[in-house]
């Protein structure tokens, strides 16, 4: 399982201007559904799921989140990648009463559990290391992050 075949350049945003959490959402849901990639109940289902469980990681020096909902609010499966300047809060997903500023945020559209499964293995081990994280942190369009990401799933 590949999780560069679910990247899809109008679901990725580049030093986004978003400022907070329910920003990041509306902005993948509004593409997801423009592109058909999601059911009109998707943004809802996101934010519900976030509430309850947080997807918010503190690593080594800096955060990432990995939110995601349920299966059957994805039509097509994508993964959609944010990057952001100052960070955008998310709670930890060990502790929702803490946050982090999420730099890299990862919004999985996966609808097979299968899918899901492998390639949140596959990003846990992507974001564990602080140069794939920079790398991505570096990337300065929707192409670069695809080939950052790529080259890293090679490896």
């Amino acid at each position: 399982m590949d999780l560069v075949k679910f990247l899809k350049k109008e679901m990725i945003w580049v030093k986004t201007n978003c400022h907070d959490q329910q920003e990041v959402f509306q902005t993948v849901a509004a593409s997801g559904q423009e592109h058909g990639y999601v059911t009109a109940s998707f943004l809802e289902k996101l934010a519900d799921r976030e509430e309850v469980f947080p997807t918010g990681l503190k690593l080594d020096g800096y955060g990432v989140a990995l939110p995601h909902t349920d299966p059957e609010c994805v039509n097509e499966q994508f993964i959609a990648v944010l990057t952001t300047e100052s960070g955008i809060p998310f709670n930890l997903m060990e502790d929702k009463n803490q946050s982090v500023k999420a730099e890299v945020i990862f919004v999985l559209g996966l609808n097979e559990p299968h899918s899901q499964l492998q390639v949140l293995q596959q990003l846990m081990g992507i974001i564990q290391d602080k140069e794939n994280i920079s790398a991505l942190l570096e990337a300065k369009n929707e192409a670069d992050i695809i080939d950052v990401l790529t080259k890293i799933a090679a490896k």
